[in-house]
């Protein structure tokens, strides 16, 4: 399977607390019609620390249904518990997801070998192309470019990483020790274009559950080889990425997909609405791309 270009984290739409089915498969369909080149559902923006075991399975499961094949999915499927990691990676295989996205174990910290390991028995029990998410802002662990290196030489299910360090260094020594074959994606919307620029394949991105053609069309314009096309792209999506964290993701974005009219911007504790401040600053800058 190939992962290349935009990649949207989707958000989970829920209404009075449960999951909102006809507003997620409406946003699942609207993303295939803008351009996008592929769907993540159960990651961070999609608040998987806060589903059930159950949501988290019919969320990956009604994705792939409406996606129909279209795109490629890659499933969060991730946890800080092996067992239950493994668990739910089996559900995204079985569900006929076309990759897992697992994240390093949080709140553990385990060594760089404790995450070689955790990743090896997941693939010993699940064979299926996994995305290593690598994000230490939310886990307190950093996987080290040598060490991802390690993963892809030993464990053949290891085929790319999302690289949410936003540090253009270590992204660089990804891919110098991982090679041109390595899935790279950027897990900042702020460094997609310099992410391709190196030899990355795409993004996983928060932003394009707004701006789905914008950052598809981006990647389109970069590996069509138009760079002046590409960079204009990355400069008009530039005031959306910052937008898109004035508080902690996902508040904005689904506010964002509120004011819009596409869905109801219900967040779970211990999310909290956007404050008022923020909320005005957000539908200025919504207003002047022209998507309010």
């Amino acid at each position: 399977m190939h992962f290349q270009g935009a990649f949207t984290a989707l958000v989970t739409p829920f209404k009075n607390g449960s999951l909102d089915e006809e507003a997620y498969r409406a946003h699942v369909e609207w993303q295939i019609e803008q351009g996008i080149h592929g769907l993540v559902p159960c990651g961070t923006t999609g608040e998987s620390a806060t589903l059930s075991h159950a949501e988290h399975k019919r969320v990956i499961g009604i994705c792939v249904d409406q996606v129909k094949g279209r795109v490629p999915v890659i499933a969060g499927a991730g946890s800080n518990n092996t067992a239950e990691a493994i668990e739910l990676t089996r559900f995204a295989k079985d569900a006929k997801a076309d990759g897992a996205l697992l994240i390093t174990p949080y709140y553990n910290k385990p060594t760089q070998r404790g995450l070689v390991a955790h990743f090896k028995a997941i693939a010993a029990e699940v064979s299926m192309p996994f995305i290593v998410y690598n994000v230490p802002g939310r886990t307190g662990t950093n996987v080290l470019p040598a060490t991802l290196a390690t993963m892809k030489a030993s464990i053949p299910e290891v085929v790319g990483v999302k690289e949410a360090t936003a540090n253009l260094t270590q992204i660089s020594e990804v891919m110098e020790c991982c090679g041109p074959d390595f899935t790279l994606l950027s897990g900042d919307d702020f460094t997609v274009l310099p992410t391709l620029v190196i030899g990355g394949k795409g993004v996983i991105s928060v932003v394009s559950n707004v701006a789905p053609k914008m950052m598809s069309q981006m990647c389109d314009a970069f590996f069509a080889g138009d760079l002046a096309r590409a960079r204009e792209l990355h400069y008009a999506l530039a005031p959306l990425c910052r937008a898109m964290f004035l508080e902690t993701n996902p508040i904005p974005v689904k506010t964002a997909l509120g004011m819009m009219g596409r869905l109801t911007p219900e967040l779970r504790l211990p999310l909290v609405p956007l404050e008022e401040k923020n909320d005005a600053c957000l539908r200025d800058i919504l207003k002047k791309a022209g998507l309010v």
